[in-house]
């Protein structure tokens, strides 16, 4: 059922109050809850805080979540079996395998539990080589399709299934207010008319309609995570992990709106957000994780905590912090110094400070998540339905699902004279530090944490710009080549066209968070929101091909609108293509007229961020008093119009 809006409308940058129906999440049933309450009132304190605790999988052996009664891991940071970035799908499931099999071990009369896996499958299962990557939510939102998110998230939800995990930390539905934010392309908008739009038919695709009416899970789907619940997208100056100093109603009206369609869908877990919001950390704050999030919105599941997010808690560190499980946090997420935590929160609870029926709340949530998706009654990871099925990893038929969302994700800005579509038959030089970078296309977020660290050969079924471009000029009879400087022989033949494609290279959180003294871990070239602020060297590539009298298509690829004013004035075309993951392929579709010379697929894409036109333009968001972009939101030409 999709979540409706009944008074009012979200006036972004108003305080109006905005009422919805939101249908109760399902009742538990009955043989669920008695079968819960008698395990827990079974357990021991040690069983039931290792049911509370999450490690990451290079810092815990199955023996240890024998021992411990690990509820959980991850594979968190880039972490991957055996510490291999190449890990094989066989060794993915081996891992499983040991860890499910010692979960649900009885030995000395432990309780047997099987254990669940989350990972950080965020635009596809894009810690795996060879799997699908789906363009980040920031293109995802520009494409504003309601089924293709339900797509993905089922594909995504398979091809987690095939390594043999139970979990996603997906999706994210932060409202992202300031481009400084190093998240902001984990964001589907700066509107939360559109992040609701969204958010329930992404959750459905992963977890599967209806399924927990029937207490399991289908064997294609697992678990979905709403995130980061409140407010990460609104914090001051964009800074990661900061402060959000909206008032309560600025959240409800801005922050909240995508958790209601979530909590509708059922979603089953929510991941508590590193930064503050009414003046105290997420981790710890009460009244939103306790009063707003399960009174007033109703939600059933368990509250996840973030990466040792509970140490940044005020009195807290990573192996101590009451104030985050009294606030409802009911699982942490402690990917080092689980051990630590397990004996120092048993302490807190000898103590006095954390009473037994919060700890007897905490797992009974826990367990009941696990009883809704069928855990008590799967096999072992490897026997599981799609298990080790090679050939639905990276398939044709999920790439070409990719491929739309690439297609519909493209904004087309500027189209002078018509340029585009362009005809096959041409002489075209590729250019730009993107056109042949699968690394640059997927960001960060992809084989590893920040995406950096990849060559194209990490991605063997992905194709680059270049490779689309290539195949489908060379198809009619044109020709394609790539020179990343764009650099052209004295005395050689001039192109008929040059697509420079150009943006920002890959960085994930804190490390793209950008201010005006520059990027803050001196990652990136530039200040401010400006594109190579500093440099300009792909201005001046650009440049010397124009005093050449050569036409040039831009195609920016990139986590966030930037200031790119004098690039503009130089293209005879501007495309914004985001992050469009491993489907290059899908940019030359709409680009390029097809073998009849007509237009292939027209651009659907509309921005869900304001284009800013100055340097310190980080904050500008549609519905603002003062409201002054470059291309406003909602902006994004097409070959029909050549107009909005």
């Amino acid at each position: 059922m999709k979540f409706k809006l009944i008074v009012g409308a979200v006036i972004i940058g108003s305080a109006s109050l905005v009422t919805y129906i939101i249908t109760k999440p399902i009742s538990l049933e009955k043989s669920i809850s008695i079968k819960v309450q008698a395990l827990v009132k079974s357990m021991t304190l040690e069983e039931k805080v290792g049911q509370m605790t999450q490690a990451d999988i290079p810092n815990i052996s199955a023996f240890q979540v024998e021992k411990y009664h690990l509820g959980s891991v991850l594979n968190g940071g880039g972490s991957k079996p055996y510490g291999n970035k190449r890990a094989s799908i066989t060794d993915w499931l081996e891992v499983a395998d040991e860890y499910y099999e010692a979960s649900i071990s009885t030995k000395e009369g432990r309780a047997a539990i099987p254990i669940i896996w989350g990972t950080d499958a965020v635009h596809g299962h894009n810690n795996v080589i060879g799997a699908t990557i789906f363009p980040h939510n920031i293109g995802l939102g520009a494409a504003n399709n309601p089924e293709l998110m339900f797509k993905i998230g089922e594909i995504s939800a398979l091809e987690v299934r095939i390594t043999g995990q139970d979990w996603t930390f997906a999706p994210t539905l932060a409202v992202a207010r300031n481009d400084r934010w190093g998240r902001t392309y984990e964001s589907y908008s700066e509107s939360p008319d559109i992040v609701a739009n969204l958010a329930d038919d992404i959750i459905n695709g992963i977890q599967g309609i209806n399924n927990f009416e029937k207490n399991t899970l289908a064997p294609k789907n697992i678990i979905a995570t709403a995130k980061h619940f409140i407010g990460d997208g609104g914090t001051l100056n964009g800074d990661d992990q900061g402060d959000n100093q909206s008032t309560m109603q600025q959240l409800r009206d801005i922050h909240m709106p995508g958790y209601l369609p979530a909590i509708d869908a059922n979603v089953q877990t929510v991941m508590a957000s590193y930064s503050k919001a009414l003046g105290e950390k997420m981790h710890g704050n009460k009244s939103l994780l306790t009063d707003v999030l399960r009174g007033e919105l109703g939600f059933d599941g368990f509250v996840i905590g973030d990466w040792d997010g509970h140490a940044q808690v005020e009195g807290c560190s990573t192996v101590s912090c009451p104030q985050a499980i009294n606030a409802g946090i009911d699982m942490m997420m402690v990917p080092n110094d689980w051990k630590g935590f397990i004996e120092g929160t048993i302490k807190d609870v000898n103590d006095g400070k954390i009473s037994m029926s919060r700890i007897d709340e905490a797992v009974t949530r826990i367990l009941t998540v696990k009883m809704r998706m069928g855990m008590f009654e799967q096999t072992k990871p490897s026997l599981r339905p799609f298990a080790n099925k090679v050939e639905l990893l990276g398939s044709q038929q999920h790439r070409d699902v990719a491929r739309q969302a690439v297609r519909e994700s493209l904004v087309l800005l500027k189209n002078e004279n018509n340029i585009l579509p362009l005809d096959r038959k041409l002489n075209v030089l590729v250019t730009g530090p993107s056109a042949d970078s699968l690394q640059n296309q997927t960001g960060g977020w992809s084989i590893d944490w920040q995406g950096n660290g990849n060559s194209n050969k990490d991605f063997p079924n992905g194709s680059t710009i270049f490779d689309g471009i290539k195949s489908v000029v060379e198809s009619s009879g044109g020709s394609a080549t790539y020179n990343r400087m764009g650099l052209i022989k004295k005395g050689a033949d001039l192109p008929d066209v040059a697509i420079f494609v150009f943006g920002e290279k890959p960085y994930a959180e804190m490390f793209g968070d950008r201010d005006e003294s520059g990027m803050r871990q001196g990652k990136q070239d530039g200040e401010t929101m400006m594109y190579q602020e500093k440099l300009k060297r792909d201005l001046k590539a650009i440049q010397r091909l124009k005093k050449k009298g050569i036409r040039v298509i831009g195609i920016f690829v990139s986590g966030r609108p930037m200031v790119v004013n004098d690039e503009l004035t130089q293209l005879d075309a501007f495309v914004a293509a985001w992050l469009p993951g491993t489907e290059g392929n899908g940019i030359a579709e709409v680009i390029f007229k097809n073998n009849e010379g007509k237009v292939n697929y027209d651009f659907k894409g509309k921005l869900s961020f304001s284009w800013p036109k100055n340097p310190l333009d980080a904050e500008l968001n549609i519905g603002d008093e003062i409201y002054d972009p470059l291309y406003p939101f909602g902006f994004g030409l097409t070959y029909e119009t050549n107009s909005q």
